[in-house]
């Protein structure tokens, strides 16, 4: 026990008072040596499978690795903090104290407060680069973000890639940088008033130098499908350390990266039948890892399941929100016409869109008839911030022939409207990098592995997007770009300059966040929601403050239409008031029509709605209805 109060962590290299203290689960190894820039030491064996020992006159930077038995090769450990040349190379030392933070007065985020960017670090300057990306932390601010979602980081095999088949948890990727350049990003973020959070991948390990079966066989299992490779075993023989291990690599970001919490990615697939799930316990050991710092912790878990944010004692696994993909589907759907694909069940109706504003989920447990089997569970009463808006993420910008972004797929105005919706509307919105200011450059997959593996991901990428029917034909799929190229990985890198080319959109996006943080229309503490669909294409969003001040949120996203009469009940403003618009994302400012909208009353008492528009009205003590 003496050995374990003297580690932070139960695995990995910690620097301590006199070497460097090595920890290792192998329980499958009889022996295991770790050979230390060159000399090897033998570590000694502890109960359940553990073997140790203080290596003295040792530091940071010190390169090592493992022998197993009698096994010549050297292994890099799987709690490495640091794989500079890669994940089949020697693991490096790493000293998180050394790093000189500055974030002391950092209090963490506001979850009531949050609008996401994710970002991915390759393409997101031009650099490449922690440092690179770092130059735009206060454009991000400035635009009204208040929390980056950094695309998943462990260090994966390859000159590029989403990052998604990492095979180190614990070592941020060298591509970007060093760690304490990680760290730096961290702490200027902070500095910047923004918070960070990293997107982490517990479902799965990638198929190229994961070496954790030669340590110990018992980190997978065959017991539950898993569309990526071998399942984790959370809940099997031995699964007691392997759920240590995923717990205290969560706590680790938060509390040696000073990150601001998670996002857990396809938690459907992190399948646990334990009294307490894994992910609660990752929840609980997160927050413990904070300290007072407030983090934020969100969830990717396709099949909707409501307990990823209902509270430890009532089973849940206590995260903050749930991506909400039947908001983004439903939205795409509308602005694009496309149904086909998983965008099967799903007709962009106002009415879809009006539900989930009011209650999540559009899916609560109805049949879904693109899989064959109900989807989702209840969620009608969580708090809207619960759900996680967006209208484009990585996934669904890529799955596409040429990964275009939404802008180009739809009319301009209706874009303009269902950016109001987004950031305007109850849920917690998420924009994609660039997003703010209509960037152009694709985002395609891309990763690049050894030939034979390259070509079976490419072909594995090809029969994906088969689903999709003008995706499918033997000429489209010819054509479809290759994830190894380089050049895939290049079209995809942000070019800054377009801030300034395309300032009308970010201006309407500094507008619109400026509009959530200093007067929200559904504030979460403060006012109830309703709703009604008030033409094809058309609904009304009604925020009712328990203390006055009620405001309307009108989406159109069809055609210019005239209410006559106005027999709507949430259309009636509070007695002795009446209605004016705020914003409207008609305005010229924003490359809208001129046309008139800042007066949606006619003087019969008729209102006009604008097409592809969205209206923000606020009471006023003068009615401008008879």
């Amino acid at each position: 026990m003496r050995l374990m109060r003297a580690r932070q962590y139960p695995v990995g290299a910690e620097v301590g008072d006199g070497g460097v203290w090595f920890r290792v689960w192998a329980p499958r190894r009889e022996r295991v040596t770790v050979v230390v820039d060159g000399t090897a030491h033998e570590l000694t064996r502890e109960d359940d499978g553990y073997f140790s020992a203080l290596v003295a006159e040792v530091g940071a930077g010190a390169r090592y690795g493992f022998r197993l038995d009698d096994d010549a090769k050297l292994y890099p450990d799987p709690a490495s903090r640091w794989q500079p040349d890669g994940p089949h190379g020697l693991s490096a030392v790493v000293d998180p104290h050394a790093f000189a933070w500055t974030d002391a007065a950092w209090k963490g985020v506001n979850g009531e407060d949050v609008v996401v960017s994710e970002i991915h670090i390759g393409t997101f300057s031009a650099e490449s680069t922690w440092a690179g990306a770092e130059r735009h932390l206060q454009q991000l601010r400035n635009a009204g973000i208040t929390l980056l979602e950094i695309m998943p980081v462990h260090e994966f095999p390859g000159r590029f890639g989403w990052g998604y088949d990492g095979v180190d948890l614990w070592a941020p990727t060298r591509l970007y940088g060093t760690p304490d350049d990680f760290r730096h990003f961290v702490d200027a973020a902070h500095q910047a008033g923004l918070g960070v959070i990293l997107d982490v991948v517990y479902n799965h390990f990638g198929p190229d130098g994961n070496y954790l079966t030669q340590f110990s066989e018992d980190y997978f299992t065959d017991r539950y499908p898993n569309d990526w490779g071998q399942s984790i075993n959370f809940d099997g023989e031995n699964a007691e350390q392997v759920r240590e291990f995923f717990a205290s690599n969560a706590a680790y970001w938060i509390d040696e990266f000073h990150f601001d919490g998670l996002r857990i990615d396809a938690a459907q697939s992190i399948i646990d039948l334990s009294p307490e799930h894994i992910l609660g316990v990752i929840s609980h050991r997160a927050r413990q890892a904070a300290g007072e710092r407030t983090i934020y912790l969100t969830v990717e878990n396709e099949t909707q399941d409501i307990r990823m944010v209902a509270p430890l004692e009532q089973g849940g696994c206590a995260l903050d929100s749930m991506w909400n993909d039947d908001f983004h589907h439903a939205a795409r759907v509308a602005l694009t016409g496309r149904i086909d694909g998983y965008f099967h069940d799903y007709r962009g109706t106002p009415q879809e869109l009006l539900s989930m504003a009011k209650h999540g989920f559009l899916y609560q447990g109805q049949w879904y008839s693109w899989q064959k089997q109900p989807r989702g569970t209840p969620s009608i009463g969580w708090p809207p911030r619960s759900f996680v808006w967006y209208l484009q993420n990585h996934d669904q910008i890529a799955n596409s022939a040429h990964g275009q972004r939404l802008h180009e797929l739809t009319h301009p105005a209706s874009f303009r409207a269902a950016t109001a919706l987004l950031l305007l509307g109850p849920a917690t919105p998420m924009l994609f990098q660039g997003q703010e200011f209509a960037a152009s450059a694709p985002f395609l997959y891309f990763a690049d592995h050894e030939p034979e593996l390259a070509a079976l991901v490419e072909t594995g990428r090809k029969k994906f997007l088969e689903q999709f029917d003008a995706l499918a034909g033997a000429e489209v799929q010819e054509q479809l770009p290759s994830p190894h190229d380089p050049e895939v990985f290049r079209r995809c890198k942000i070019d800054w300059t377009e801030r300034d080319r395309n300032a009308a959109v970010l201006d309407m996006h500094r507008d619109l966040l400026r509009i959530r943080r200093e007067n929200p229309p559904f504030p979460a503490q403060d006012a109830a929601i309703d709703g009604a669909v008030l033409a094809e294409g058309c609904f009304v969003l009604r925020s009712l403050r328990r203390k006055g001040g009620d405001q309307l949120l009108i989406v159109n996203l069809g055609d210019e239409f005239r209410l006559e009469p106005v027999k709507e009940p949430l259309l009636a403003p509070e007695s002795g008031k009446g209605w004016r618009v705020a914003w409207s994302s008609e305005s010229p400012q924003y490359g809208g029509s001129a046309a008139p909208v800042w007066d949606v009353h006619g003087k019969d008492g008729s209102w006009r709605i604008p097409t592809r528009c969205t209206l923000l009205l606020h009471t006023t003590t003068k009615p401008n209805s008879p």
